[in-house]
């Protein structure tokens, strides 16, 4: 017997096709602005505009015989046209895959052939990078098209100009009717190790995701904010940014490649922006750069890797912002967890919250899972991995069986990440599995120590890897960025209230910078690879 749906409600499918309408109508005077160059100049679009160009693109990408499922990649930095392929694409039926540019050429090329893209959309400040891909392609790809006037001579096949394809298009698009489990969006991992991993995402699940981070106790932006998009939009789909901005009207700033802190602070002070998102590695250097008006900013999403107490305290202090630490992955969308402030708490209690991963969000499930793989209690005690299910969480990579298998566990996805969970459903990360140090028997939390040394006023960045050692099997080694003199003693001296006592390092290495990931992180896998082969420059011991 087939019942009817409780309430007599609508099987109305959870598609972006609607977001795409709602921007059209309801906040069609919702400003997109997008940096254009370093001297500071702009283009400005409302979003009833954003979305006829997207009619256009829609329309454009059908007549290169683009059909629903095909993949579409987009090779370019955060921009009107990425916005307006963001909903062109998907809602075309089509797959929109985000490209990172800040892959190598042989890890693009890997992504590019694996998701098989018929066309890729270039911004022309990349066709240089997209050039060094093309000797490593395969021959899924049939036309480029270019952002942009800038010379696109190194790209094969008679490459188009974006604005002639829409040009040459009529007004309107006929948008198809689309299951709501269809294929709408497809990110690939970093690849820290190992080739970079698929993420499909369904319409329902970016879906279900934009109206989760547009509950108040996820992302807390309105139809008020001004949102600064500094997150890349090929990093986990640019946090969902772009289809948030569209349910709620909020205006949308685009910096394009020009992400350094001069930039940032420019279009902060110029346009007044609310609220943004980005890496600490971003508002790290945004805090050290001087005379920065931050005065209109009053909330910055800040995730990718543990947010350094340090830099929470001094943007509430010095200029008034609630820097909200958020935790999550490509495999589940950014903000499953947010330590924004619980209600009437103390100060002590605020600032313990705030250095949590976070809160989880409603749809998430997360458990933490010890030794022998037994669920341990929510006890915010006992650690182990984190493992999360829920409708945005992947139950699979992308044609990647051998990867899938490793990744689940009876459902769940395992994160890679070692922590703790409370009954209150307060999540707190302690390390990477793959980073967590284990010393005499114990584990050493790589993330705590680094906070702590970045809590040093000197202390620009530090970094924790594992250190080799007969005795004890490993030991933590710090290696830190310093804007002015500071001893391994003084350093030891000055975490030695807020750790364990045995945790305390005794061997230090000088950098000028951390390397970094793809997306901003730490990372740690050249760190290792470099004291391994004895290449870790200013090593130094207590003593």
């Amino acid at each position: 017997m087939t019942l009817a749906l409780a309430g007599g409600t609508q099987d109305f499918p959870l598609t972006l096709t609607h977001v795409l309408g709602r921007a059209r109508t309801v906040h069609h005077r919702a400003e997109v602005v997008s940096l254009l160059d370093a001297e500071g100049n702009r283009k400005r679009a409302p979003m009833a505009a954003v979305a006829e160009r997207a009619d256009r693109l829609a329309a454009g990408l059908r007549s290169l015989g683009v059909e629903p499922g095909d993949r579409v990649g987009t090779f370019a930095w955060n921009s009107q046209e990425h916005l307006e392929a963001y909903y062109a694409v998907p809602c075309s039926g089509a797959v929109l895959h985000t490209l990172n540019p800040r892959l190598s050429a042989e890890q693009v090329a890997y992504t590019i052939n694996h998701a098989r893209d018929r066309v890729i959309l270039v911004d022309d400040s990349l066709v240089g990078e997209m050039e060094k891909v093309l000797p490593h392609l395969g021959d899924t790809v049939e036309r480029f098209v270019v952002i942009g006037d800038g010379d696109a001579g190194a790209l094969p096949g008679d490459p188009l100009r974006y604005e002639d394809l829409l040009a040459a298009q009529e007004p309107g698009f006929g948008w198809p009717e689309l299951d709501e489990r269809s294929a709408a969006a497809l990110c690939y991992t970093s690849g820290t190790t190992g080739n970079p991993k698929g993420v499909l995402y369904s319409h329902r699940a970016l879906c279900l995701h934009t109206l989760v981070m547009a509950g108040h106790d996820a992302y807390r932006m309105s139809e008020r904010d001004r949102i600064l998009a500094v997150v890349p939009m090929f990093h986990a789909m640019g946090w969902n940014l772009g289809y948030l901005a569209g349910a709620i009207g909020a205006d949308l700033i685009m910096p394009g490649r020009y992400v350094q802190s001069e930039h940032l602070a420019r279009l902060i002070g110029e346009e007044r922006v609310t609220a943004t998102c980005g890496v600490p590695t971003i508002w790290m250097d945004l805090l050290r750069y001087a005379g920065a008006d931050l005065s209109s900013l009053e909330l910055a999403i800040c995730g990718g890797t543990q947010v350094p107490p340090g830099l929470m305290r001094d943007f509430e202090e010095r200029h008034g912002v609630k820097v909200v630490q958020g935790w999550g992955m490509t495999e589940t969308l950014p903000g499953a967890a947010l330590a924004h402030d619980p209600p009437a708490a103390g100060e002590e209690e605020r600032w313990h919250r705030r250095e949590h991963a976070g809160r989880l969000s409603p749809f998430y499930e997360v458990r933490i899972v010890g030794a022998d793989d037994e669920v341990v209690p929510n006890d915010g005690e006992t650690p182990g991995e984190v493992e999360i299910r829920g409708p945005t969480v992947i139950g699979e990579y992308f044609e990647n069986p051998e990867a899938s298998a490793a990744a689940m566990h009876d459902g769940w996805l395992r994160t890679g990440d070692v922590g703790t969970l409370d009954s209150e459903g307060w999540l707190r990360i302690t390390d990477r599995a793959k980073d967590v140090i284990k010393s005499g028997g114990e584990w050493i939390s790589s993330v705590d120590l680094e906070s702590a040394l970045m809590a040093h006023p000197t202390v620009v960045e530090a970094a924790v890897i594992a250190l080799p050692d007969e005795r004890w099997s490993e030991r933590p080694l710090a290696c830190v960025v310093a804007a002015g003199e500071v001893s391994p003693e003084e350093l030891r001296e000055f975490i030695a209230p807020r750790v364990a006592k045995w945790w305390l390092p005794a061997d230090f290495a000088y950098l000028e910078e951390i390397p970094k990931t793809s997306v901003g992180k730490f990372d740690k896998k050249i760190l290792r690879e470099m004291l391994a082969t004895d290449r870790l420059p200013g090593r130094r011991r207590v003593g």
